[in-house]
């Protein structure tokens, strides 16, 4: 019974071990069929060559080539995928040389030497290729490639390719409009920056020379009060000539505190003179310098006989703020207000304005010249002439001039539309755009003959004041002597010859020689005066050969002329 138990087992578990056996015996079989029919498959389709479609052997870097070179490399040989990369590369870029030489051609530029670069460039690299070494040992589809022979087409690939970036970097800025207009824009920015940075600066200097005081000028003046105050005895005050008021001589107004500029424009008036006693000289500084002009003129008599008087403003008693308006102004709490806010730091940011802020407007001696008929009262015509200038020959001429009944005879200075009244005046006021012109030609101060009996008769100086109340807020124009100068003697001036008065020796340096050496009066406008470093070296001789240097102080106080 029990074997019969044990048998009975043995034949049900036997029965199992087979039907185990026989599952995965077929499982193996499918496997191994499976297996052989991808192999099979797999090697159909490698060893399949491409159609026999001539393709360009040169650079097979695209389409059904290309895709049979990337499975023979993962096949064969991991080369060739570097190679493929390397041609790839190489093809970008010629793609991109033939893109830039195009658009060179389409824009017609005349750039024939980078042209033929970028043509020479995609050559070489089509050429590349085939070269015999490289097309035996790379480019055969049956053949291995070489490595050695890879690494020097790759090293060349690679120099052909770091100098088409070159190339290329260097015709984009050429082709890239975007470029070039930010290229341009940025350099429009740069510039204006430069300019805006140089007129603040020339606006500065201007403004610094403008208030200056040259120490050999200061010296001078010291020296001539300690003379004074030294020897008092001798410059004791005089009683007035009785030239000073005849009107059969030739008067002259010159109002300035520089003490060497007033000397030389004497000078040159006497030296240049054919009768030189006719001439007088009406001197008027401010309270400071007048001692020290005394002095000169006491150690340094006028040669010729010629005849200076030398005031002070306060002289002029009816030279107040209840008479004359620009000292009212000048003495308000609103116009110093206004000086105070246009000092330099704000001055720099209105250049074209900069010289309505001169210091020399807020002195009373800049506006005399309005007030000429009051100050002598006796006189019938009278040549004003600014501390600037030099005289070349003699003006006795100039009384002699018919002006036509009018008040102000004086050099024209515009041309074109320049130095034109609307350059001087605010024409979008009402006031000024009725009653002026504004391509009305513009005249020059400096040089001014008036006849003082016209000018009483046409009250020019009620006219000036009326202008001046009107202006107190500056809305007419800016604060200076030109402007309201224009205002009043608007139709009462006589045009003078050019040769009479020749401007601009000191700022301009392209004024002819032949002007200046017929001109009878030379001025020199502008910041750059003939007395300081500053000064146009050209110009600066006419000046100077009027300097008085054998006067002791002249000398002390180093004026390196």
């Amino acid at each position: 019974m029990a074997v019969a138990i044990r048998g009975g087992r043995g034949a049900g578990g036997g029965g199992l071990g087979m039907g185990l056996r026989g599952f995965f015996s077929y499982r193996i079989f499918v496997s191994a069929m499976f297996s052989l029919l991808f192999l099979a498959t797999l090697s159909v389709i490698l060893t399949t060559h491409p159609s026999t479609s001539h393709h360009d052997p040169a650079l097979p870097s695209v389409g059904n080539a290309y895709v049979q070179r990337t499975f023979l490399a993962l096949k064969s040989d991991p080369l060739k995928t570097r190679l493929d990369l390397i041609h790839k590369q190489a093809n970008d870029h010629i793609a991109l040389v033939n893109a830039y030489a195009a658009y060179a051609r389409k824009l017609k530029l005349d750039i024939s030497r980078q042209l033929k670069m970028f043509d020479d460039l995609a050559r070489n690299f089509s050429d590349l290729s085939l070269k015999p070494t490289y097309k035996a040992s790379l480019f055969e589809p049956e053949g291995a490639v070489d490595e050695d022979v890879l690494r020097q087409f790759e090293k060349e690939v690679k120099d052909k390719v770091k100098f088409a970036r070159l190339l290329i970097g260097e015709a984009k800025e050429s082709y890239d409009n975007q470029l070039k207009i930010q290229k341009l824009k940025d350099t429009i920015f740069a510039v204006n920056e430069l300019l805006v940075k140089a007129k603040k600066n020339g606006a500065l200097a201007s403004f610094i020379s403008a208030k200056s005081v040259p120490k050999s000028l200061h010296c001078l003046a010291m020296r001539l009060v300690e003379e004074r105050i030294s020897h008092p005895e001798k410059y004791q005050d005089e009683e007035p000539s009785p030239e000073f008021e005849d009107p059969t001589l030739y008067h002259y107004a010159i109002f300035s505190d520089n003490v060497i500029a007033v000397s030389v424009v004497v000078r040159s008036v006497v030296k240049n003179a054919r009768e030189p006693w006719r001439h007088v000289f009406h001197v008027v500084t401010d309270r400071m310098n007048v001692a020290a002009m005394k002095v000169w003129f006491k150690m340094r008599p006028v040669e010729g006989g010629a005849h200076v008087e030398v005031k002070a403003v306060e002289d002029y008693a009816f030279l107040n703020s209840s008479y004359v308006p620009v000292l009212r102004q000048l003495e308000s709490l609103k116009k110093q207000k206004i000086y105070a806010e246009n000092g330099v730091e704000n001055a720099t940011k209105d250049v074209n304005n900069m010289k309505s802020r001169n210091p020399k407007y807020l002195s009373m001696l800049n506006h005399l010249r309005f007030y000429l008929p009051e100050m002598y009262p006796k006189l019938h015509k009278i040549l004003f002439l600014d501390d600037d200038v030099v005289v070349q020959r003699d003006l006795t001429g100039l009384w002699n001039i018919d002006l036509d009944g009018k008040v102000n005879g004086a050099v024209e200075t515009c041309f074109g539309s320049f130095r034109r009244y609307s350059q001087y005046l605010n024409f979008s006021h009402p006031l000024i755009k009725e009653r002026f012109n504004p391509k009305a030609c513009a005249w020059a101060y400096g040089m001014n003959i008036f006849d003082l009996d016209a000018w009483r008769r046409e009250k020019c100086t009620e006219q000036y004041h009326y202008w001046q109340n009107l202006n107190e807020d500056r809305t007419l124009w800016k604060l200076a002597t030109l402007p309201p100068g224009l205002i009043t003697f608007y139709s009462s001036t006589k045009s003078l010859d050019k040769s009479w008065h020749v401007l601009g020796l000191g700022y301009n340096p392209s004024v002819s020689m032949d002007d200046i050496n017929k001109a009878a009066v030379i001025h020199y406008s502008g910041n750059m005066k003939p007395w300081l470093d500053i000064a146009l070296n050209q110009y600066k001789n006419l000046w100077t050969k009027y300097v008085d240097n054998d006067m002791e102080f002249v000398q002390v106080c180093n004026f390196g002329f």
